[in-house]
């Protein structure tokens, strides 16, 4: 993807709308609808790099209610021709095709490259990959599970989605705010992913998010890691201007 003058590539994850209640959602839904106004202006192109819904799932002809100011809002930057790329994370692995013929969206279920003007990119959420987690890694397998999706579709939506908001908010709770805190370079399992991704690949930079830390990190000599944090605690995002990309911190402007 060729970046003309001016323009720019943004990157944000883990929105986690419908936690952990209706009226904090929406606040962070309107920030988020004001940062994607603000950012289209010069926008290339825009990665939602997972978890956006605090839970998702899509029946044949129904989805969860609310949402339609971020998802009105995004309909209207790929109506104006920006390219949106959404990648799925682990609350709303359940996706489908919704997104992606609402919105026009490209949607990716594992971390990919892409080429954006000379730099390479590795982008994903980050869930299940690298050393350890075993725990969620068989979850992952489970809830994956073709059969899995199809015993819960046939639950009917008001207790389906009442059971699976129920199981998100108790993950929520175990995680606390342990995810604000950085392990160490050997215990940060996405930094030891990358430094085995990029033994094997030519990459400048990693975009991951699901960690809920904003971070970045040096991998090597030409590589840098970038978790992207959350918009729960930090509202942070990554800008990448067709040389270099950075952490940089939303502030609404009324």
């Amino acid at each position: 993807m060729e970046l003309a003058p001016g323009k720019k590539i943004y990157f944000l994850s883990d929105f986690h709308l419908g936690a952990p209640n209706e009226l904090e959602s929406r606040k962070r839904e309107d920030k988020l609808v004001h940062f994607f106004n603000e950012c289209k202006k010069d926008a290339a192109a825009f990665f939602i790099v997972g978890d956006i819904f605090d839970f998702w799932f899509e029946y044949k002809t129904v989805v969860p209610k609310g949402f339609v100011r971020i998802l009105g809002c995004l309909a209207q930057i790929s109506d104006a021709g920006i390219p949106i790329h959404i990648f799925t994370g682990n609350h709303d692995l359940w996706m489908q095709d919704y997104l992606s013929k609402e919105l026009n969206a490209k949607v990716y279920f594992e971390p990919q490259p892409f080429q954006l003007g000379s730099k390479q990119f590795y982008i994903g959420h980050g869930d299940g990959i690298g050393p350890g987690d075993y725990g969620y890694k068989r979850l992952k397998k489970i809830f994956t599970n073709p059969l899995c999706k199809w015993l819960f579709r046939w639950l009917h939506p008001d207790a389906g989605i009442k059971l699976a908001n129920y199981f998100s908010a108790k993950s929520r709770a175990k995680t606390g705010t342990a995810d604000e805190v950085f392990l160490g370079e050997d215990k940060e399992w996405l930094i030891v992913y990358t430094k085995e991704q990029a033994k094997k690949m030519n990459v400048d930079y990693f975009i991951f998010g699901h960690r809920h830390l904003a971070l970045e990190y040096p991998i090597s000599e030409r590589s840098l890691y970038i978790n992207l944090g959350d918009w729960i605690r930090f509202d942070s995002y990554a800008v990448f201007d067709g040389t270099s990309t950075r952490l940089q911190y939303y502030k609404k402007h009324d």
